[in-house]
This record gives C-alpha cells, sequence and structure tokens, in this order.
C-alpha cells in the first residue's frame, strides 16, 4: 500500500485530505510544517507529498524545490494544494517541481485520482 505525506498546517484541511486518501486506499503520514515534512520524509519514505503553499516555517513552493533538487527525494511526486488558485501561482508551483497543482476547495475525487496516476507513472 502507497503512503502520502500530507503537509498543510490547517488541521481542518489536513483531516479532510487525510480522509479523502485513506477513503481512496493509501496509508497516510502528516506533518503541520516544512521541518516536519522533512524529518519524515528521511524516516518514511513517502511515496507521493501533498503540499500546502502556506506554511509557518517555509514556503511550500521551497520546500518543493529542496525536495527535487535532492536525490533521494526527487523522484518523490509532489502535489501542491493551495488556495493560492492563479495561473501564476500554479506555473509557479510546476516550475518548482511539483507533479500536480490542485486549487482549494480540492475536488476530492479529483487529488484520489490525481494522486494514484502519479503513482502509477
Amino acid at each position: 500500500m502507497s503512503t502520502a505525506l500530507i503537509v498543510e498546517d490547517c488541521l481542518s484541511d489536513q483531516e479532510l485530505l487525510s480522509g479523502c486518501l485513506m477513503q481512496g486506499g493509501l496509508n497516510v503520514l502528516k506533518a503541520i510544517n516544512a521541518e516536519d515534512a522533512v524529518a519524515k520524509i528521511n524516516r518514511h519514505k513517502p511515496d507521493v507529498i501533498i503540499l500546502d503553499v502556506v506554511l509557518p516555517d517555509r514556503s511550500g513552493f521551497e520546500l518543493c524545490r529542496e525536495l527535487k533538487a535532492q536525490a533521494e527525494t526527487s523522484k518523490i511526486p509532489i502535489v501542491i494544494c493551495s488556495t493560492k488558485g492563479g495561473k501564476l501561482n500554479q506555473r509557479w508551483g510546476l516550475k518548482h517541481g511539483a507533479d500536480a497543482y490542485l486549487v482549494k476547495p480540492i475536488d476530492q475525487t479529483e487529488l484520489v485520482d490525481t494522486v494514484k496516476n502519479l503513482l502509477r507513472s
């Protein structure tokens, strides 16, 4: 069974994403900031990362770029889920290495489908 790491500081969003992915058949890990996420990535090696843009300690864009630049994490698919839904933000996320960009409020089916498609490729 694949494991997803949700990096989200809003606990209600974290629970919504977690429930959605668990119903989709994934194991779920949770982190509330970038530092917590890096520790969990190093310890658990998740198969996919769901990443918010606005985090308390660092931008999700910055964390995405850092993860994609490191050999040991560069192949982990990253889905950015953010309220920042403008085309510029979406392009910026993809430019920093995100494999997909979904706008909150998320469509739960779209999230599960996106994650499963990335895990298959």
